[in-house]
């Protein structure tokens, strides 16, 4: 060997073939380790589970929940849930009952979390946070659009077992101009709106929140915009 050495150009190929040899075991080493300390360090992972939680454990087959932020979202989510529910019943023979399925109204859908009588007292600054205007009139509306009447669509939904959760973190930045405008009192607006939601509808502390904690009880997700 020490003769074979000697030569310059088998030094070369000698220290050529021992660098690939160990690139190669170092690429072996390296590229496993990462994934199965990823394996490991998650196998026992579960999310925390939390009483203020619990409301979305609907005994359901499945389980869906729809993401809204815009009012053209909220219109959204109530065409594919319907188109859920339809869907569900002619090619699996499903009925509502086995589907829970939950609309978050947040960010600028918030308003559309409540009814008429509160969109006839503060349509005008449901319209400047939503940034609706009535198409019907070009004016800030007076009712809820999508809530309105007896044949309204949200009380379809609801009559078909959807829940709402309406972001009171949202609210709270909505009636921080209700303040601005009016001086009112902060706390009494807040419990004028929370008496006043939609059908099937509850407050939820923020809708962002609702939708982590929906998706680590089971629910899948889409978001309507």
């Amino acid at each position: 060997m020490r003769e074979i050495l000697s030569s310059p150009s088998a030094r070369r190929r000698f220290l050529a073939r021992l660098g690939a040899g160990a690139g190669l075991a170092g690429a072996a080493t390296f590229g496993a380790f990462p994934a199965a300390a990823q394996v490991a360090a998650g196998a026992d992972w579960h999310p925390a589970r939390h009483a203020e939680d619990d409301w979305l454990d609907v005994p359901a087959l499945h389980r869906f929940v729809f993401d809204t932020t815009t009012p053209d979202g909220v219109d959204l989510a109530l065409r594919f849930a319907n188109n859920y529910f339809v869907a569900s019943q002619n090619a699996y023979g499903l009925q509502g009952s086995d589907l829970a399925v939950l609309i978050i109204l947040r960010h600028k859908a918030t308003s559309f979390g409540y009814t008429d009588a509160m969109w006839l007292k503060y349509g005008a600054h449901f319209s400047a946070q939503s940034g609706f205007i009535d198409p019907k009139t070009n004016q800030p509306p007076a009712v809820n659009v999508y809530a309105t009447g007896s044949d309204s669509r949200m009380g379809a939904m609801a009559k078909r077992g959807v829940h709402f959760a309406v972001c009171q973190f949202a609210t709270r930045a909505i009636i921080l101009n209700f303040i601005k405008a009016s001086g009112s009192d902060a706390d009494k607006i807040q419990n004028e709106l929370a008496a006043n939601l939609i059908p099937n509808a509850r407050p939820v502390p923020a809708g962002i929140v609702t939708v982590n904690r929906a998706q680590e009880r089971g629910y899948s997700f889409a978001h309507a915009i």
